[in-house]
């Protein structure tokens, strides 16, 4: 019997190289409205849905007056800046190994979604950049604006279970490089939850949030579920 049925990865940093380019864009757009972020700051947010993660921002910068209609419009302004850089940066990859190894689990008979902090519009893009569903590599996506609830809840892990048809979330394994993403991994009661350390965190921070596995590198997740 297999130890999962599906293993669900995020994007930006876990299976998609990132430079501290969110980190970079979500700057950018509170700088518009004039709301200056470290570096350090915009890590503290990150996996979270984007607009929680500008009021998040927002009011600990103690800005004065926030609005559903000021989040919105840094929002968009952050969606279009991603939109452009997800089309056109030459920098854009996936990271090492992740298409192989997104074959040999399927190969294996194990399911592979993608689940993120980032909206559909953006998520379309990066997975067209990447290639992964026309080459049939991956089986369902879930965004943060298709679920009530994004990071650390555990809605994004439910709605994947209702599109694939999971009805033990021990038999899935998720993987992701935030706090955000353990938390939700957890919540949700999954078998195995993998922090990646090359990503967004680093390893000491990661092994501070709840996890079943730390690995550096994706390919590194068939090791952890015995696959050859």
């Amino acid at each position: 019997m297999k130890k999962v049925e599906i293993v669900v990865f995020d994007l930006a940093g876990t299976t998609v190289y990132d430079n501290k380019d969110v980190h970079k864009v979500l700057q950018y757009a509170l700088k518009k409205e004039g709301v200056d972020i470290t570096i350090e700051e915009a890590n503290s947010v990150m996996g979270i849905p984007k607009p929680d993660a500008i009021k998040q921002l927002l009011e600990e910068k103690k800005y004065q007056l926030i609005t559903g209609e000021l989040i919105d419009s840094i929002h968009q302004s952050f969606v279009a800046k991603m939109v452009d850089f997800y089309k056109t940066d030459l920098q854009v990859s996936e990271k090492e190994g992740v298409s192989t190894t997104f074959k040999k689990l399927k190969e294996a008979g194990i399911k592979v979604a993608i689940d993120t902090g980032f909206d559909r519009i953006i998520t379309n893009v990066v997975l067209e950049r990447m290639g992964w569903v026309k080459k049939n590599l991956i089986d369902v996506s879930v965004t943060s604006d298709e679920v009530e609830r994004g990071r650390p809840f555990p809605d994004l892990i439910y709605k994947v279970m209702e599109l694939t048809g999971v009805t033990d979330a021990k038999l899935i394994a998720k993987v992701g490089d935030t706090a955000s993403d353990l938390h939700e991994g957890t919540s949700a009661g999954c078998g195995f939850v993998v922090g990646i350390t090359s990503g967004a965190f680093t390893r000491e921070q990661l092994e501070n949030e709840p996890h079943t596995h730390l690995i550096d590198h994706i390919p590194e997740i068939l090791d952890v579920l015995e696959i050859v």
